[in-house]
This record gives C-alpha cells, structure tokens and sequence, in this order.
C-alpha cells in the first residue's frame, strides 16, 4: 500500500514525500505540478495521452489543468517521489510573471533531464522533510531554490507570460460551461450527477462533453472532482472536521467512498494525510 512520508502544506501549495506502489487515477490539479524522484525504481507517469518516464535524472513536468495520472506497474518496486503542488500566486513573489504557472503552457514539455543542482535540492529538501519535521521554516526556503532552478531550467523564465492564445481560449469559453463551472465550484458536494448539470445548462450530454472538455482542456468529471479534492485536502488539513461530516459535504453516499476516491488521487487515505501533514505543526503555517 502506498504511504506519505511526510506532507506540507502553506501558502506555496503543497509538498507531498510519496512512498508509492499502486497507481492513481487520471486527475488534473490547478497548480503547476513537479515530480522528481528520491530513490526506488524507475517509474512514468501518463501526462495527457504521452507516457513519460520518472528517473533519477529526469523530472515529469504538468501544467495546471493537465490530466494526468500515475503509473505504476504490477508487482515493481517501489518509488519515493518528491511531488509538488505550487500555488502561482506563491511563484509570484519570486518574479511577477510567474504567475502564469496557473496557465496551461507555462512548462514547454512533459519530461526533461535534470540539473545535479536540482536533484542535490530536490535531495536536501526531503532529506530535512524527514529528518527536521518542525522546520518548517526550512522547508519553505528550500522548495523555494528547489522552484527557481526548475522554473529557470524548464521555462523561458525571462518573458514567461500568458500568452495570446490562453488568453484567446479564456475569454472564449462557452458561457453555458461557465455556467456549469460556477454551480460545480458554489455546490461541488451537490453535483454528482454530470448529466443532470448538463440538463441545467440546456445543453445535450454528448455536446457539454465535448465544449466543456474544448473550453477547459479536461472532462467535466475531471473538473468536478478536482474541486472535490482540493477542498477535501484543504478541509483535512486545516480543520478537525470528521471525515463522515466531510463526506457528506462533498456529495458521497458513504464515508468508505470518499476514502476510496482521496486515496485514489493522492496515494494515501485521508486519516494518514491530515496526521502526516500536521507532524512539526506548531503554529497557524498550515491554515490554508
């Protein structure tokens, strides 16, 4: 079964410390999103419909909104991943324009070689998560260099920006898929039946899968349950909610299915996240 060694959380989005031998479901994030790996086997990941590899000297590189999902083989070893999660408002405080790691063309390709600065980085920052689990403060400066080398060997950093295209596609979504976007974030927990949102925005299930997937890049069941699960993890985290009142909140018929869909998508059931990433908790650092 897979395990996380260790989870931060703040206003940089999240870092997880993944110990994993089972796979993920497809899934997109609305972060830009790194993996690098710590030791264990080689791995991939499916990025979109492109199969990449995760190595000890390549890193698999997502775009927010990207559909991905984790691929582990039958019966191979296991794999310690670095996984990052960065908040683009975050990256902003570095330089203004990487604010556009929320858009979908901030990272130019799916897999790339890494530096020995960023894996010695991506080394000493989960070295000191297990080791040092109250420096928190460490760990923050730390995803910090980690971020401004990958950004700096990944992206063209200097006139990175949206370009005229996101900019093009935002401006141009459907409005009934904004519609439908604008109930899926006011009542997550309510939507669980994608046809029927398709009905409220007057439009037939096969063509609101089609201009939603057009306007958005993912499904609408993607989009929904990206939601799900960015409340989800904010919620264990930040608060001492009990999992069968946050199950029902976001629409499950049984705590046992909101157990199986977290772990589904972040590796690790909810019970072991929320004592995990509250391990050096010592202040608010982890109110989100």
């Amino acid at each position: 079964m897979s395990n996380a060694l260790r989870i931060r959380t703040g206003k940089f989005g999240r870092v997880a410390l993944l110990d994993m031998d089972r796979p993920l479901v497809r899934h997109a994030h609305p972060h830009c999103h790194v993996l690098l790996k710590v030791e264990g086997a080689d791995t991939s990941f499916l990025v979109g419909d492109e199969v990449v590899p995760l190595t000890h000297e390549s890193a698999v590189l997502i775009n927010a909104w990207t559909p991905h999902a984790y691929v582990h083989r039958l019966n191979a070893p296991r794999t310690i991943i670095l996984a990052l999660y960065i908040e683009p408002s975050w990256l902003a405080e570095f330089r203004s324009n990487w604010e556009a790691s929320a858009g979908s063309g901030f990272f130019d390709r799916t897999v790339d070689a890494i530096t020995p600065q960023i894996r010695k980085q991506a080394m000493t920052l989960a070295a000191s998560m297990v080791h040092a689990p109250t420096a928190i403060a460490d760990h923050e400066t730390q995803l910090g260099e980690l971020m401004v080398s990958v950004i700096e060997r990944f992206t063209e950093w200097r006139s990175v920006g949206p370009s005229l295209r996101d900019a093009a596609q935002s401006q141009a979504i459907d409005w009934r898929v904004s519609k439908a976007i604008s109930k899926l974030h006011k009542v997550a927990g309510e939507v669980s039946d994608i046809d029927s949102l398709a009905q409220t925005v007057g439009m037939s299930r096969a063509n609101f899968f089609r201009v939603f997937e057009r306007s958005t890049g993912v499904t609408p069941r993607v989009f929904s349950n990206m939601i799900r699960l960015e409340r989800a993890v904010s919620a264990v985290v930040s608060s001492d909610l009990s999992f069968g009142a946050l199950s029902d909140q976001l629409g499950f018929t049984a705590q046992a299915h909101f157990t199986r869909f977290f772990r589904d998508h972040t590796g690790v059931p909810p019970s072991s996240f929320r004592s995990i990433s509250r391990l050096g908790d010592t202040s608010d650092f982890f109110r989100i």
